[in-house]
């Protein structure tokens, strides 16, 4: 029997109750193990060069105050 279908057994016996915590990790656990693509990696040496260099505007609130004062600025 192969671990999948070993797993696929053992979630028939976790009773519901647990089953979000089974869910959570199994999500976690689906992420692909991929590298970042050019243009990801070229972002992120411009945000280390900006922080380095003290340049840009940095944000302190809640996401939805970022996302509200963006929606703003459109």
């Amino acid at each position: 029997m192969s671990y999948k279908e070993l797993a696929k057994n053992l979630i028939d016996q976790i009773p519901d109750s647990k089953m979000y915590y089974i869910v959570a990790y199994l999500q976690g656990a689906a992420v692909p193990d991929e590298i970042p693509n050019a243009e990801t990696m070229e972002a992120i040496t411009e945000v280390e060069e900006m922080i380095k260099a003290g340049r840009g505007q940095h944000f302190h609130g809640t996401a939805e105050e970022f996302t509200d004062m963006l929606l703003s600025e459109a």
